[in-house]
């Protein structure tokens, strides 16, 4: 399954490099990618794991970069 996010608030390019490394190895994702020009993440994980992916996501977030809200793209 994959999942398109949006990054609003993001500013830093080394953050979302951060984050994005920090998502890619939450259980059960398969990849996750960031585009910081377009503030879009695209994780690619298991279905039956994907809520769980979700929150783990916006929680890596937010301890990386606290004013950056991640959203259903």
């Amino acid at each position: 399954m994959t999942k398109s996010f949006r990054l609003a608030g993001l500013c830093c390019a080394n953050c979302a490099s951060k984050i994005e490394r920090a998502v890619s190895k939450v259980d059960g994702v398969s990849s996750a990618s960031i585009n910081f020009m377009t503030t879009k993440m695209i994780i690619e994980g298991e279905e039956s794991k994907f809520s769980d992916i979700v929150k783990e996501a916006e929680r890596i977030v937010k301890k990386i970069e606290p004013d950056v809200v991640l959203k259903r793209a």
